[in-house]
């Protein structure tokens, strides 16, 4: 069973790309320390970066403007802000990351290109659909999300109910192929997802780096990077026999 990361002990050769716009805000920042905290190291991946992914060990996908919809063929119904280069730099990194299988975690914008890869779609504006939750933004963990419990992130936060925040206004509609919805808020908008296969990848719509004071969003990234670890492993020793981290969740 693998040891628990957690120490800020660097891991040596231990790779996690993070992509996000051409200017890195202090998300993209709180990411990296999300991951340092565990002992990865980070590249920052911009829009038209042609990095290797074959030299990372696990992919953040990080929050941003809105995927355009032509990915899920539906024309703008919103007044947006949108980055194509972005769309395809996310799009090429997801399908390499997919073909090699390394570990893969999207934030918000990352859940939602996730899932339009996978041929899901997007509302555009969840704003006139809420009953039960109030359309403001929350830093704070003020947000109620359900969490199923036999789930990667189940068993990370070790709660079926938690707080999170919310920074969003469009989220999952249609679910993309071979991903299955594992929470959701209290108006049953989609609120993460996982892949029902083997790779490690999951995509949480709040913002899981401006939690870091709080265990079970930090173990979102202990995970992730536990994962990565477990990964690059694999592939120096690809007969070891490593159980799947899934189940290898550690109090902290």
């Amino acid at each position: 069973m693998s040891e628990p990361l957690g120490t800020g002990d660097e891991q040596p050769g231990l790779t996690i790309g993070i992509s996000g716009p051409a200017r890195k805000g202090t998300a993209h920042r709180l990411i990296s320390l999300g991951i340092r905290l565990q002992g990865g190291r980070t590249h920052y991946i911009r829009p038209g970066s042609r990095t290797d992914v074959s030299l990372l060990d696990g992919l953040v996908l990080s929050g941003g403007t809105h995927v355009h919809p032509e990915h899920y063929n539906q024309q703008p119904m919103v007044t947006a802000n949108y980055d194509r280069e972005r769309d395809a730099t996310d799009q090429r990194l997801l399908e390499e990351a997919e073909r090699i299988g390394i570990p893969v975690l999207g934030i918000c914008r990352g859940a939602q290109f996730i899932n339009v890869f996978h041929g899901g779609s997007l509302c555009q504006n969840v704003t006139p659909f809420r009953v039960h939750t109030r359309h403001r933004p929350l830093l704070l963990p003020m947000q109620t999300v359900r969490v199923v419990k036999n789930s990667r992130l189940g068993h990370i936060m070790q709660s079926s109910m938690i707080g999170a925040n919310r920074i969003h206004s469009q989220a999952i509609k249609r679910l993309g192929r071979n991903l299955r919805v594992v929470a959701v808020d209290n108006d049953l908008f989609v609120q993460a997802i996982e892949n029902t296969h083997h790779q490690w990848l999951m995509g949480v719509q709040w913002h899981p780096e401006y939690l870091l004071y709080h265990s079970g969003h930090r173990r979102i990234f202990r995970q992730f990077v536990q994962a990565a670890l477990d990964f690059k492993l694999g592939r120096l020793e690809p007969d070891s026999g490593k159980p799947d981290p899934d189940v290898n969740s550690e109090e902290e």
